[in-house]
């Protein structure tokens, strides 16, 4: 698994890294190819690998950690219950969080393009790069250590979601409300974009049944999407809501 070489000044970054997230690899050559996105890797005059296989293999091993931890904290859940928190809390919103609170930014390696392009600040090349760690770390110190790393970082998140407090994935909200209410799903609509290609905006509107909404913005398709489907969550809610307490008085 040949990655980006480890000079001397790129070991004192791996180091400082170890620093801010508490955790110490056996090689540092393993968290350094864990740092080097694709971009990086198709730009270095050297043959190297990227992050990629590291990532798949950290996700399986997130997604293994955190369904035992969901197991056993919380017996009395159902299967969707327990998918559901494991949805939110492997999403790339949390991990792009927690790769931010460890300053991962700092050290991926990316291409310049990539670079130009705020590359270091994407929530799906943060989130990416903390399971191709996770993935590192795994190979570097085995299951009882990487354990101890992810639950680290991942019971704060789990403990969001569970007292509610956590980000909302506003289109799988949506989706299962119109499922189980209209028996049908929304339709996205790209209504514009704008601004040039590396600061693009989109404009998304939500089509249910017969009414409309938005639109909603974001700087990419998904982000407009969520932003559009949580007015209409949240209208439907309210309508719901409304239409019950009409009932009931």
């Amino acid at each position: 698994m040949d990655g980006p070489s480890v000079n001397t000044e790129r070991r004192k970054d791996l180091l400082l890294f170890e620093k801010y997230s508490g955790v110490r690899f056996k090689r540092l050559e393993l968290l350094n190819l864990a740092f080097c996105h694709r971009s990086y890797a198709n730009e270095s005059p050297q043959k190297t690998n990227n992050n990629e296989k590291l990532e798949f293999l950290g996700d399986s091993v997130l997604g293994l950690v955190t369904s035992e931890y969901l197991y056993s904290i919380l017996p009395d859940k159902n299967e969707g219950d327990l998918a559901r928190i494991k949805s939110f809390v492997v999403s790339e919103d949390s991990l792009a969080e927690i790769a931010r609170q460890i300053k991962v930014d700092n050290f991926i390696l990316i291409g310049k393009g990539e670079e130009y392009s705020g590359g270091r600040n994407k929530k799906a090349i943060l989130a990416d790069c903390m399971e191709a760690i996770f993935g590192a770390y795994f190979l570097d110190s085995g299951m009882k250590a990487s354990k101890v790393f992810i639950l680290r970082y991942l019971v704060p998140e789990i403990n969001k979601v569970l007292e509610n407090r956590h980000k909302k994935d506003y289109k799988t909200l949506l989706q299962e409300f119109i499922q189980k209410k209209y028996k049908s799903y929304p339709k996205y609509i790209l209504v514009k974009k704008t601004g040039p290609d590396h600061d693009k905006t989109f404009w998304m509107k939500v089509k249910i049944n017969n009414s409309t909404y938005g639109p909603g913005k974001g700087k990419n398709k998904k982000e407009a999407e969520q932003k559009v489907a949580s007015m209409a969550y949240e209208d439907l809610v309210e309508q719901k809501a409304a239409k019950s307490v009409t009932e009931n008085s």
